[in-house]
């Protein structure tokens, strides 16, 4: 069984479901539907990975507040091992616009601010045991960086929708083992210009999602692509990023080469994407 070490954001979300995204203009819409989930790109990912068999331990930061133990209760429900560094005031909130063609506005309602971890030593020593580290924007993650190198554990990061050039995300993509980002920053000639710059620097692995049109990695010696995975009915586009990562990082460490692991995160995206919450549910087995 793989051991992966994840530290970055979980929250609690209200997801508010529209038939379409509003025009930026003064208006009154009417809602299909709401109601209140896990959210968080290292939550995704913790929960992804346990779904695919790993021992996931997440480091994040919650508040004092009931979302804070809402957070607590969906990961340790879904066999996450969980540090969570409990701060006074608020969870991480946010409220998410969801449209039926995947459109999404995340806009982000509360962050929990960490003064002083007091698990640093439990963390380190799950990152320090594991076979990744994936390291998520947050600042509260950002020393862990550092520490896994000191570890010797290969870093995984995610820089999303990353342009290129802002200065947050620079520790993060320097740092990177094996990098991740979408396309909503960059057009496709910059996209492709930047992973392959990546690779060249010394990144063992750039891998960016284009959606529908699939996923690209460039690796030292060339490039591969594969298509995005059927998927019947898309019910929630939340996640599928990071269910995305979660599949190529565990097919990764089973000894899959690079075309097998795009196809294994396009496969654990499309599970994600024909579910309502950040991961497919786990099977019950049999007793």
């Amino acid at each position: 069984m793989p051991k992966v070490f994840v530290a970055g954001p979980a929250s609690w979300n209200r997801l508010v479901y529209l038939d379409r995204l509003p025009e930026p203009t003064p208006r009154t819409v009417f809602a299909r539907g709401h109601r209140t989930a896990l959210g968080g790109t290292s939550a995704g990912k913790a929960l992804n990975l346990a779904h695919l068999g790993a021992d996931v331990t997440l480091r994040t930061v919650v508040g004092d507040d009931e979302a804070g133990r809402a957070i607590t209760d969906a990961l340790t429900a879904a066999g996450v091992d969980l540090v969570a560094e409990v701060v006074p005031g608020p969870s991480e909130q946010h409220l998410n616009l969801m449209a039926p063609d995947g459109g999404r506005v995340s806009i982000y309602l509360e962050l929990p601010d960490l003064a002083r971890p007091r698990h640093d030593d439990r963390a380190l020593a799950a990152l320090a045991d594991a076979d990744a580290a994936v390291v998520d924007l947050a600042e509260h993650a950002r020393p862990l960086l550092a520490a896994a190198r000191r570890a010797g554990v290969p870093v995984w990061c995610d820089v999303h929708d990353y342009d290129g050039v802002a200065e947050y995300h620079r520790d993060f993509v320097r740092a990177a083992d094996h990098l991740f980002l979408n396309d909503d920053g960059m057009p496709e000639d910059d996209l492709r210009a930047f992973l392959a710059a990546r690779v060249a620097d010394g990144t063992r692995t750039a891998v960016a999602t284009l959606g529908a049109r699939g996923a690209l990695a460039v690796v030292p010696g060339g490039s591969h692509h594969v298509p995005a995975a059927p998927v019947e009915r898309v019910v929630d586009t939340n996640g599928a990023g990071d269910a995305f990562f979660a599949g190529f990082l565990v097919a990764h460490l089973a000894g899959a080469d690079v075309p097998a692991a795009l196809a294994a995160g396009a496969a654990q995206a499309a599970k994600c994407l024909g579910a309502p919450d950040l991961a497919p549910a786990r099977e019950r087995r049999s007793p």
